[in-house]
């Protein structure tokens, strides 16, 4: 009865010690530790700190290196630096290097960050063994018996500072001046146009009274047709500029029209033609100076209605 049993239980687990190296060979490899060190043995309170992970895989996992959210307890997050996955002879090797501060006083300090593997719907995470750093004391420690560190000394002097040029006052102050500047442009626009249109024309006005005159004088002196000429085309072309029109190309009859057949015009502009176009008599010259007069005479009306 006893054989019966144990042929019985044998042969229950027959298939299955059958079946266990199939399913040992079945189970995957387990996955490399990632490697994480820092790159000085010892830091300062607040002194910067690098920590470089590394992992080498196969090319075809997944790796997800931890970012800004990981916990880096005792250690605080500055930034990271993240280098491009190199491949070589069928490994792939991921690189980081993670800048970290301290402000804990313990004198041994660890840090291991997971680094994370994607397998379908699954995530592993991976620990590198701890990375140790020394804290660096720069403070004397307590002589032998103290039980308190030393008081501190007061010191009240005043250290002299270099001053610091203020740029969101003067920003401030210059744009406020500009907006004066355009308020106040926008506001008298109309009156200083008009006040440096008539400054124009004053100086236009003088600058042709003095080249007038000169054309006059010469005239005296030479009793020549050209200086005559010239004195016509300074009237002309300064009525066209105090007019805003073409008066400089318009004939003799053209310009007595445009002026409403004015004695003075029509009495001057007639009697320069003739002495430009005709002969100059002796007799005629005194002619000629009462239509440079006319001229004159008109010229100076003209600015003097239009400035008002």
């Amino acid at each position: 009865m006893l054989s019966v049993c144990l042929l019985l239980r044998w042969g229950c687990l027959l298939p299955v010690l059958l079946l266990l190296p199939g399913l040992l060979a079945a189970q995957p490899a387990p996955l490399p530790a990632p490697q994480g060190r820092f790159l000085k043995p010892t830091v300062l309170v607040g002194e910067p700190l690098d920590y470089e992970l590394r992992y080498a895989h196969a090319p075809d996992l997944e790796v997800v290196f931890p970012d800004s959210l990981a916990r880096f307890a005792p250690f605080e997050y500055a930034g990271k630096t993240f280098y491009p996955t190199r491949t070589r002879n069928g490994v792939s090797l991921d690189r980081a290097i993670y800048h970290l501060r301290t402000f804990r006083l313990d004198s041994v300090q660890t840090l291991a960050l997971p680094v994370a593997v994607l397998q379908g719907p699954d995530t592993l995470s991976i620990l590198p063994l701890p990375s140790r750093v020394r804290l660096r004391r720069t403070a004397r420690p307590l002589p032998a018996g103290a039980t308190a560190p030393p008081r501190l000394r007061q010191n009240l002097a005043l250290v002299p500072v270099e001053p610091v040029f203020n740029y969101p006052y003067w920003l401030a102050g210059t744009l406020a001046v500009l907006l004066l500047l355009a308020g106040g442009a926008a506001l008298f626009h109309r009156r200083l146009t008009r006040r440096y249109q008539a400054y124009k024309l004053r100086k236009n006005h003088g600058y042709f009274l003095a080249q007038f005159a000169r054309h006059v004088e010469r005239f005296e002196l030479s009793r020549s047709a050209t200086n005559v000429e010239r004195a016509v085309v300074l009237w002309k072309n300064y009525l066209a500029r105090l007019e805003n029109s073409d008066l400089n190309s318009f004939t003799t009859r053209e310009l007595v029209a445009y002026f409403e057949n004015d004695n003075d015009v029509r009495k001057a502009l007639n009697a320069t033609d003739k002495v430009i176009y005709g002969n100059l008599q002796t007799e005629e010259a005194a002619e000629v100076d009462r239509a440079f007069q006319r001229l004159r005479g008109f010229a100076e009306r003209r600015y003097a209605s239009i400035i008002q």
